[in-house]
Parts: structure tokens; sequence; C-alpha cells
């Protein structure tokens, strides 16, 4: 991976956005770092994030469930940094009543755009299923959309995974 460029997995879940970053970062030559947003809240998030940790190797771990962009930047500069995933930190901050969802975002983007060391963020595309019944679940698809979005407009290479397959996107002016 080049110095200072972002990777960007977004797909659907189970579809091997956190696979893909692991083997990623395995064949990484330095080191790693993994950021973790997910909040052990019930005991299936404990099986899910323990399933996880047992998943990939022994890398430093920082657990970011709001504060993502300050973890991003104690990470050591020459590091790959796995993040997963912005799905799970945007529903962290909206449980936290966060007011302002667009300086956090930016400051998330500001420190992954700010690294000398690669960068790879795991999302999960959620606009493309049934329209959520609740403001809440509406808002959160919105703010997930814009800030993928974001993500994918500094992002050296995005990747739509499925099947545990990926697809490169592409701006779509380079393709009108």
């Amino acid at each position: 991976m080049t110095a200072g460029a972002i990777t960007f997995l977004v797909g659907g879940a189970r579809s091997g956005k956190s696979t893909l970053a692991v083997e990623i970062g395995v064949r990484h030559v330095g080191h790693v770092v993994f950021v973790a947003t997910a909040v052990a809240f019930d005991d299936d998030m404990r099986d899910r994030i323990d399933r996880h940790r047992d998943e990939r190797p022994d890398w430093p771990t920082v657990e970011a469930p709001v504060d993502l962009a300050a973890a991003v930047r104690s990470a050591p500069a020459d590091a790959l940094v796995i993040v997963d995933c912005l799905t799970v930190w945007l529903g962290n901050l909206l449980h936290a009543g966060a007011d302002d969802l667009p300086t956090s975002t930016a400051a998330v983007i500001e420190a992954l755009t700010g690294r000398s060391g690669p960068s790879v963020v795991v999302s999960n595309e959620v606009g493309m299923g049934i329209h959520p019944e609740s403001d809440l679940g509406r808002r959160y698809r919105d703010d997930l959309g814009r800030l993928n979005q974001s993500l994918a407009a500094v992002a050296a290479t995005s990747l739509l995974v499925v099947a545990g397959r990926a697809v490169r996107l592409r701006d779509p002016w380079e393709l009108l």
C-alpha cells in the first residue's frame, strides 16, 4: 500500500469487508494498528467482538467507540491503521446524543488524510435496503451515506465488497 493512502471497503453485512481488511493487514510489511469501534453492550455483541479478536493477529488494538479521530491520530505515523467500522462508530455517536455529526465526521476524515502511513477503513452500505420506518433510522441511513461518500472522495481506492469479492468504485465523472 502506498504511504498515506486510504483504502475504503464498503458493502453489506457479512460481505467480507472485515475479512479483507484483516488480510490486507496480514500482507502489510510493517506495523499494523487495529482501531475497533464496537461496544460490548450485550452477549451477542460480546460474542461478535471476541470472534473478531480471535480472527485477527495479535496487533495493537485501540478501542474507539466515540473519539475515532483521536484514535487514528494516536497511531504510529508509519503503521497501517485498520478502522473497523464507521457504521458502528456512527451508531455510537447517535446513541451518545452527539449534536454535531458533520464536525465529528470531518475530524475523522482529517485524521485519516493527515496520516503519512496507509489506512484501511471499513463501512457498511445501508442505503440499498428497506426504507427505515423511524426518523432515527432514516437519519442514520442518510448520515452514513454522506459519511461514506465523503470517505470515498478522499480514498485512493474504494471497493464495494459483496460475497467476499470486490468491485472497484470509480468517480462517476471519470466514466461520463
